[in-house]
């Protein structure tokens, strides 16, 4: 179970990540619309030296149940 101290710490943390980079939020709120079964996510992580890592998903049901509920509790 979450500490709603926790909560209620990150929450300013949240607002000013989205602050700094609203295209980023905007980007996982459009895309978060496109997602079904079967779509494939993949992230890409480059490091200030030039190193790359990289890992992708395949959503199933369950990660789509997951979503749904994380939509829920952030009120989108």
């Amino acid at each position: 179970m979450m500490n709603p101290m926790k909560l209620m710490k990150i929450k300013p943390l949240l607002e000013q990540f989205q602050q700094r980079h609203p295209k980023f939020i905007q980007f996982f709120q459009y895309a978060g619309q496109q997602v079904t079964e079967n779509t494939l996510i993949e992230i890409s992580v480059t490091s200030a030296d030039g190193k790359k890592t990289v890992t992708n998903l395949k959503l199933s049901q369950e990660d789509l149940a997951l979503i749904s509920e994380l939509k829920s509790m952030t009120g989108k």
